[in-house]
């Protein structure tokens, strides 16, 4: 019989979860974790890593049709949506399958099943409702996730209105689609079905897309989005679904006006619940506020012994800040003495619609909001060598700075290849640059990121290319 007894239990084996694990592991803690479904949670199986598979394939579809102003030409160009979705789930199971060697390469023990707090340093696993085993840890780490939100009068069917899960994964291909929720996960579907030639409508509640991004970013997204054909309601909500068939039709008001739009389906993307239920917490210590327990700033919960990491907790909701609290979190029940609090304010965001948003930090209104006077720059592609060579001229960088102390307090952008870039202005924050550093720093050209060093230039007057 396996062992029962671990020093770390981690119940959830999500990029937050199965990260922790190893780096208990790493740091000698006798390890289990506890996963319900596939390990790499829903960020590898049905979220981050898939969707860009799908993302890659719309891209391609969009070159495809754009070869004349490369030299190229093809005829009778067509995709098969069967194999596109194909190659998705490959590329999930490639990584999930990864995340299973990590784990047995660390000899992390895991457990399949449904895990519950059982008492003071006590985790029940079930599975089919059938005990699997009672383990116990003087550390437990619940690291359960999310799930898609539910709102009343446009629950999801799985046939004619959808969660991510089901647009991942559609078996033909909806001329016309509505998209209800321009975050991150809107905005990524809308592109995806877009690109590949459907109708699409995108609905938004707040008064821009895109709405946690800086207001110019998400001007600008919005106008891309319109030249390439997709409709956009902002300031609108969806008052009701009449389904007829195979068809949805959705009641939405905005501006004061009902409208209704006939689609194939619908897209349900209004953001996530945490996973709080059935793991136990009915008599703990543990806190939750709106579906997501609470925390300290070491991922301690108001129960001795039990943490939370990842999406179950406060935003940002992203992968890359559950890895980084599982890590924090291990690291300061390990007794480490050089564990740092987590900064959110230096946690990037991407956006992987087309063009692609990357931000991290204040934005400019939020920065003016929060007392500082502030320096902002600018720069667009069209002045930069690199995109205009490549076909992507569509683009713009914004730098936001405190206007006495020099410190970058965010950096903005919306172009090709942004989200690989932004980690570079995320070090700078991190590391307190000012702008001083940033400007004496040589970019290499040709190269895209040079719109990020003008960018800066621009915020004190000494832009070059523009």
């Amino acid at each position: 019989m396996a062992d029962t007894s671990f020093d770390l239990i981690v119940l959830g084996g999500g990029p937050g979860g199965y990260v922790a694990a190893i780096r208990a592991a790493q740091l000698g803690m006798k390890t289990a974790v506890v996963e319900r479904e596939h390990l790499g949670g829903i960020c590898l199986n049905w979220g981050c890593i898939p969707t860009k598979a799908l993302l890659r394939s719309s891209e391609i579809n969009h070159l495809l049709h754009t070869l004349d102003a490369y030299g190229f030409a093809a005829d009778n160009i067509r995709f098969d949506l069967g194999k596109i979705v194909k190659r998705s789930r490959a590329v999930a199971n490639q990584l999930s399958g990864g995340v299973k060697h990590l784990l047995r390469k660390n000899k992390v023990t895991v457990f399949d099943g449904h895990g519950k707090l059982a008492g003071k340093g006590k985790l029940a696993v079930t599975k089919d409702g059938k005990p699997v085993a009672d383990l116990s840890a003087k550390h437990i780490i619940l690291a359960t996730g999310a799930r898609a939100r539910v709102l009343p009068g446009i629950e999801p069917d799985g046939k004619l209105v959808w969660t991510y899960r089901e647009a991942m994964v559609p078996d033909s291909m909806p001329k016309r689609l509505v998209v209800i929720g321009s975050g991150a996960i809107g905005a990524e579907f809308a592109s995806f079905y877009l690109n590949l030639g459907a109708e699409v409508t995108l609905v938004e509640v707040l008064d821009r897309i895109l709405p946690v991004e800086d207001a110019e970013i998400s001007a600008f997204v919005q106008k891309a989005f319109q030249k390439q054909g997709m409709k956009i309601l902002t300031g609108a909500k969806v008052q009701g679904l009449r389904k007829n068939g195979a068809e949805v039709t959705a009641v939405i008001e905005a501006g004061g006006k009902v409208q209704e739009i006939v689609a194939d389906r619908i897209i349900s993307a209004v953001g996530i619940v945490g996973n709080v239920e059935d793991i136990g917490l009915e008599g703990t210590g543990v806190k939750v506020d709106r579906t997501h327990v609470v925390v300290d700033e070491f991922c301690r919960t108001g129960e001795p012994g039990v943490y939370a990491i990842g999406d179950l907790t406060g935003p940002p909701w992203l992968a890359h800040k559950a890895s980084h609290e599982g890590v924090l979190c291990v690291e300061a029940i390990a007794g480490r003495n050089d564990v740092h609090p987590m900064d959110t304010g230096n946690i990037p965001g991407c956006t992987y619609c087309r063009p692609q948003v990357a931000s991290v930090g204040l934005t400019e209104e939020a920065a003016k909001k929060a007392g500082h006077e502030v320096k902002v720059g600018r720069f667009p592609f069209i002045g930069n060598g690199k995109a205009i060579a490549m076909g992507e001229p569509e683009g713009m960088i914004k730098t936001v700075f405190d206007a006495k102390t020099g410190e970058l307090l965010g950096a903005h952008m919306a172009g090709p290849e942004v989200t690989e870039m932004i980690q570079g202005y995320t070090i700078a924050k991190t590391m307190e640059t000012t702008e001083a550093e940033l400007m004496e720093t040589v970019f290499p050209h040709p190269t895209i990121s040079e719109a990020m060093h003008e960018a800066v230039l621009d915020a004190y007057g000494r832009v070059i290319h523009i």
